[in-house]
């Protein structure tokens, strides 16, 4: 698929080989868990590319200078449980940043979207930058629920980070929200016929918290 301007795939060596240690089924979560944030830090870090800055004065040990401070609530949210994985490496950041908790499904009759554990920040979501985490956008179903879930909030600035995605989900996510860049290590081939990303990882959560 021809992929559009608003998603952004990390190419590097270390981001290739780790890749590759967390696809491998041999892994253990005591190599998975130090690896997937080794990965998750890269991609925060371009992530939080083109926050807006305000420029402030700063004294160094020789003269007044001019320096800057990121200018706008940066704000983490994890769609539980496996988006937790990715929350330190985005804090290691922004130190300041809130965090808040989305724990969303889809009912199976109604195939409606149910939140059953919200915690999100009281203020600052509004004018600030939500950086909506989860390791794996297969369906693009939990996802587009989230954004919705926080526009209906007032979020304006929404940006999806995430390990590995699958070209359906990465679809869905730019029809619905095409406001909303999403960046990640890699667009995989498809979702199988149980929505599992092929060739992927497996289900990220179980192999984080050791739950597989």
């Amino acid at each position: 698929m021809q992929l559009p301007a608003s998603v952004t795939i990390v190419e590097h060596p270390v981001v290739a080989r780790d890749l590759t240690i967390l696809r491998n089924k041999e892994t253990p979560s005591a190599v998975f868990r130090p690896v997937l944030n080794r990965l998750a830090t890269i991609l925060a870090y371009h992530a939080l590319d083109k926050l807006p800055l305000k420029k402030v004065s700063v004294e160094t040990p020789i003269q007044l200078t001019d320096g800057f401070e990121i200018d706008t609530q940066v704000i983490v949210v994890p769609i539980l449980r496996a988006g937790l994985g990715l929350v330190h490496a985005i804090t290691q950041f922004i130190p300041e940043a809130k965090i808040g908790h989305l724990g969303i499904y889809r009912d199976e009759a109604t195939h409606k979207p149910v939140e059953y554990y919200v915690n999100l920040p009281k203020t600052g979501l509004a004018e600030g930058t939500v950086l909506l985490v989860d390791p794996m956008l297969a369906t693009g179903g939990s996802a587009c629920d989230a954004i919705n879930y926080l526009k209906n909030k007032g979020v304006k600035r929404i940006r999806f980070m995430c390990l590995i995605a699958a070209p359906e989900g990465v679809e869905r996510v730019q029809q619905s929200h095409p406001d909303v860049p999403i960046i990640t290590a890699s667009v995989d081939e498809k979702l199988n016929e149980n929505a599992y990303i092929v060739p992927g990882l497996g289900d990220a959560g179980d192999r984080i918290f050791g739950t597989g």
